[in-house]
């Protein structure tokens, strides 16, 4: 059995990263530091901030014992470019299966958030992952363009502030809109947290809205070769 060092943000991703894993042979070991959300108003709030305390960090679980760390925050995982070399085991950021899954294909996305901090540096890896090429190492220089960005207002506030109900509700809204008016892309669901509502929508629209939990545990077992109970 493997263990997963598991690095959120919030507190409420646990739940949903253990219930996805629950038929794997795994030990997940949950490490939760919302301080970076709390900063990112600050003045002098930069990637260089972020850059710093997610390095500390994965340093500090690798030394914990863990076999690998999954980065759950899309706003910790839009440095894991620069900062993952820094230890010496694998380290999966939650957007990782999304990006492999943009590269695959040639369809037209718009990426769902509710966290503004998160968008510039989380499009910053959409673009860059693609622009790298697709699986086969086909570059596509064009490809970018395919996808943007759509933030959901007025929401992760009310997630930080332990209304899950509310941003539920909120969050099922505006990926239900986003999937009504732009019927000829796929809408992608791109912060953990928003899964539960993806799920939702999904059932209600009729329409397939991708979410980091939906290909996760496979993106996993291809990865660390993590095997079934």
């Amino acid at each position: 059995m493997i263990t997963i060092g598991c690095y959120h943000a919030h507190y409420s991703n646990i739940a949903l990263i253990e219930e996805a894993l629950v038929p794997y042979e795994v030990e997940l070991v949950h490490y939760v530091d919302p301080g970076l959300d709390r900063l990112k108003q600050d003045t002098d709030f930069s990637e260089a901030v972020i850059r710093e305390k997610v390095s500390r960090t994965l340093k500090w679980i690798a030394q914990c014992h863990a076999d690998a760390i999954l980065v759950t925050c899309t706003l910790f995982a839009a440095v894991l470019a620069h900062e993952s070399h820094h230890v010496s085991i694998p380290v999966i950021g939650i957007d990782d299966p999304l990006l492999q899954k943009l590269q695959q294909d040639s369809k037209g996305y718009i990426l769902a958030f509710t966290n503004p901090a998160t968008v510039e540096g989380t499009m910053a890896r959409v673009n860059e992952a693609l622009q790298q090429g697709d699986t086969n190492g086909q570059a596509n220089v064009a490809a970018p363009s395919r996808t943007k960005a759509a933030l959901i207002p007025g929401t992760f506030e009310l997630i930080m502030r332990g209304d899950k109900e509310g941003y539920m509700e909120a969050v099922t809204t505006g990926l239900q809109q986003l999937a009504t008016q732009s019927p000829e892309k796929t809408i992608v669901a791109a912060q953990l947290s928003m899964a539960p509502a993806a799920a939702l929508a999904s059932a209600n629209t009729g329409s397939a809205i991708y979410s980091p939990l939906a290909s996760l545990a496979s993106y996993l077992e291809q990865q660390l070769k993590i095997g079934r109970r």
